[in-house]
């Protein structure tokens, strides 16, 4: 009787690792295939990264012959780009934001079909998504109308990568994450990071003045079921992946004020007062949530955090960050 074949474990390089996203998926990604099949890489100075938490090299992404020279040093088999500028950041430097999030792509797509690499990873996002969608549960064929240059480079993102897929037969693969939310590292810069500052805050503080209405409901996700999304999206077989863009992924929606009543079961004493600013606009621009069975039906996707989860599992790691603090609130 033959056997199966082993397949080999890929070695992957990570770009943004040092990110929201990055610092959960590096470290899923290590206890997958071993520390030492993921190349971790961002713009932190290399010395300072401890030990644990190598192998690491700086990297501009936009600094294609290092990239290069990474592939091939390390015989990289597997590329997750995760380096961006995000949505309320890059509209204070549009040009700069697109430069990087669209020569960054085209350095990472040019480098996988040069050196034939297996797959590569790069994020969507709920922001190719615009007024023509606001409000509603978008589809995943939905009219691509983003409002924000973060959402004209991950409209653009997305085909360039069917168009590498298509052309050279290249195997990327997409998930439009939507807003995510973490306790393992700071937000980046996104109209959805309300949903992570109020934690500290109301932990740090006990009180929390938000940037969105209350009423502002945007389609959310924990990030273990993110990088759970992520890791199986790139391990599903080739043959039941019909969607060729990118994935609509959901998990939650919910609006400021939800939010506020789940973490006030904790925290009785916390408060929360709302100043809407330019932020409020680019929401307003989003679904309320996103259809997301294709994925179900293609890769068998299912989130696991409801917002009672998500919210509890928050505090018990962010509280004893805090518990030292005189001014902090007590988690009941």
């Amino acid at each position: 009787m033959e056997h199966d074949k082993i397949q080999p474990s890929p070695v992957i390089l990570v770009t943004g690792a040092r990110g929201q996203i990055g610092t959960e998926l590096v470290a899923a990604l290590r206890n997958l295939y071993g520390r030492k099949q993921v190349i971790a890489t961002d713009l932190h100075d290399a010395a300072k990264i401890p030990d644990q938490e190598r192998p690491y090299h700086q990297l501009n992404v936009l600094d294609k012959d290092e990239l290069e020279n990474l592939v091939v040093t390390y015989g990289v088999t597997q590329i997750y780009h995760l380096a961006a500028t995000l949505s309320a950041k890059g509209e204070e430097a549009p040009l700069k934001a697109w430069h990087l999030n669209m020569q960054s792509l085209l350095n990472i797509l040019e480098v996988a079909k040069d050196h034939k690499l297996d797959k590569v990873f790069w994020p969507s996002s709920i922001a190719v998504f615009g007024p023509s969608t606001a409000r509603k549960i978008s589809p995943q064929d939905a009219l691509l109308d983003p409002q924000t240059v973060y959402g004209i480079s991950k409209e653009a993102g997305e085909q360039w990568c069917a168009y590498y897929r298509e052309q050279y037969g290249l195997d990327v693969r997409s998930i439009r994450y939507p807003g995510l939310i973490s306790y393992s590292a700071p937000a980046g810069g996104g109209t959805t990071d309300y949903a992570v500052a109020i934690f500290h805050e109301a932990l740090q503080k006990g009180a929390y003045e938000c940037y969105l209405n209350s009423d502002t409901a945007l389609p959310m996700m924990y990030m273990e079921d993110a990088v759970r999304a992520t890791i199986e999206l790139m391990n599903a077989p080739a043959e039941a992946l019909k969607e060729r863009g990118a994935y609509n992924i959901g998990a939650l929606s919910f609006t400021p004020a939800q939010l506020v009543t789940e973490l006030q079961k904790h925290l009785p004493g916390f408060t929360i007062s709302y100043s809407a600013d330019k932020r409020q606009s680019i929401a307003n621009s989003w679904p309320v949530g996103v259809d997301d069975n294709e994925a179900k039906q293609d890769w068998n996707w299912q989130p696991e955090y409801d917002l009672a989860a998500m919210t509890a599992d928050m505090l018990h790691h962010l509280a004893p960050v805090y518990k030292n603090d005189s001014n902090t609130a007590t988690v009941s």
